[in-house]
């Protein structure tokens, strides 16, 4: 058995439970959850005294729920469907019909977790797979009818998706109101970019191999570049993106996230406090953001693909003179002993030339000296990528010299590729964030104090952007890399933008 197969064979199961989805009709539900429900079935990371009850308004018993949930399987599985993983799951499939604003649903909710508790399961698991201004009254109610109490004999956890909040205040607003019933270690924040395996990949890249690590500072490092390039358009979250924009969209989140995994000082251990800590203490560290140091642009119409593709301000909900950006770009600097004087550029945009989201580490160049009296006069810079989609891969790339009798250098890259070197098979990226929830492993989840730091970064912007001197959004052509400005924000350092491709 290969290594990486006995691991996962000896992966133990998560404790019985029951997992309530709150909005269980919804495409979260459809898309990811059950598709990762349906993934931990198959690898038996799930116990026996394992059962879900979904919650929502549509009119439905328990057969019309599994019938329902199993077409959505079959099309939005990433693999083939194992039609016994998918009947031990199915089995399990309960369906509760409520309002989640009525009290009588958490009373009812309550009475079909007490016959599971007759059973021998009393924990529970609460998804609240719904708008994020149910997230507060939802958790209101679930402790009036006293389903979030914990004792010695259970434990009561609640996963929330993003967005936590709009701005600083909004997220200080929601973190309180959360907090009036719940404990923070039973609030789960879910980011599914810290799912992805390539992500958990940076940890172990960094701290498990030598040859990384006594390089990863200010002395080695000339810069960092994160990327998250969209082909998307805003399609039909017109209403939604309108009042959002990319900076509150990705930054906040996915993008510190990647930011603080590459930044942040090695804990003490791998227990969840210690890890959640130190990320939290990168994002304390960044120096306030001016306009000077940020871009962004509106898409236009172009060609995506050879696609053509109408302007933003067309797409449906979208105010005909909106002023919201849909790419940001930004750079970053991080007032620490390891970081001082490296910057961090990060972007992300719709309706870019290609789909990829990825980090590279720029090295700083080798001196040119024991090249002097040779043709060579430029060496290229060592450069480490992680690729976090559309694959899943790292690459390094770095110099040799082209066959022949003269000394001529060119670089070359070494490419790691994860789901071919381990044979893994398709995953959503919710898979392993549900499990650990179920396990109580809270490493991958966001603590109130980082949501609230990571906003406090970008407030500055959003309220010079939302003054009258904030001036036009630049537009930049569907299907380019976006606006020229970015490009300029580079330059003013002698640096350029890899090519997103």
């Amino acid at each position: 058995m290969a290594d990486t197969e006995r691991q996962l064979s000896e992966a133990p199961a998560a404790p019985p439970c029951t997992l309530v989805i709150l909005g269980a009709m919804g495409d979260l539900t459809r898309r990811l959850l059950l598709p990762a429900l349906y993934n931990l079935s198959l690898e038996k990371l799930l116990p026996e005294g394992f059962a879900v009850v979904g919650v929502a308004r549509a009119a439905m018993d328990t057969e019309s729920f599994r019938r329902e949930l199993g077409k959505s399987l079959q099309e939005f599985a990433p693999t083939a469907l194992a039609n016994e993983a998918w009947q031990w799951l199915s089995q399990r499939l309960h369906y509760f019909r409520g309002d989640f604003g009525a009290p009588e649903t958490y009373d009812g909710l309550a009475k079909w977790l007490e016959k599971r508790s007759a059973q021998g399961v009393r924990n529970v698991l609460f998804y609240l797979a719904t708008p994020p201004d149910q997230f507060g009254p939802i958790i209101e109610r679930l402790g009036q009818a006293d389903l979030t109490r914990e004792d010695d004999s259970c434990w009561r956890r609640v996963i929330i998706e993003k967005p936590f909040g709009t701005d600083l205040k909004s997220g200080q607003a929601l973190n309180r109101e959360i907090l009036r019933g719940l404990a923070e270690r039973q609030v789960y924040r879910m980011d599914h970019y810290l799912g992805k395996e390539t992500v958990q990949n940076i940890m172990v890249l960094r701290f498990a191999n030598a040859i990384f690590e006594p390089l990863w500072n200010r002395d080695h490092i000339d810069h960092v570049q994160i990327t998250a390039a969209e082909t998307v358009g805003v399609e039909h979250r017109g209403k939604f993106y309108d009042a959002t924009g990319a900076l509150r969209d990705m930054v906040p989140s996915h993008l510190f996230q990647l930011l603080s995994l590459i930044a942040m000082e090695p804990s003490t251990c791998l227990d969840a406090d210690p890890m959640r800590s130190e990320k939290v203490k990168v994002l304390s560290s960044v120096q306030p953001l001016s306009v000077q140091s940020a871009v962004r642009g509106q898409y236009g119409a172009g060609m995506v693909k050879g696609r053509a593709v109408d302007a933003y301000r067309l797409a449906p909900d979208v105010a005909a003179q909106s002023g919201t950006e849909t790419f940001v770009a930004l750079k970053l600097m991080i007032d620490s002993w390891r970081w001082a004087g490296v910057p961090f550029y990060l972007r992300t945009g719709k309706s870019l030339t290609a789909r990829r989201t990825e980090i590279a580490v720029r090295f700083k160049r080798a001196p040119l000296a024991l090249f002097r009296d040779t043709p060579i006069d430029h060496l290229t810079s060592n450069e480490l990528v992680l690729c976090i989609q559309p694959c899943e891969t790292a690459s390094l790339r770095f110099n040799a010299k082209i066959p022949g009798p003269s000394m001529r250098i060119a670089p070359v890259e070494m490419i790691f590729d994860y789901r071919d070197h381990f044979n893994a098979t398709p995953h959503t990226g919710y898979e392993t964030l549900i499990y650990d929830c179920m396990k109580g492993d809270a490493t991958l989840f966001r603590r109130a104090d980082e949501i609230e730091a990571g906003w406090r970064i970008v407030q500055l912007l959003l309220d010079a952007w939302r003054s009258d001197g904030a001036g036009e959004v630049p537009i930049y052509p569907a299907g380019s890399a976006g606006p020229p400005e970015a490009d300029a924000l580079l330059a003013r350092d002698g640096r350029q933008w890899r090519a997103i491709a």
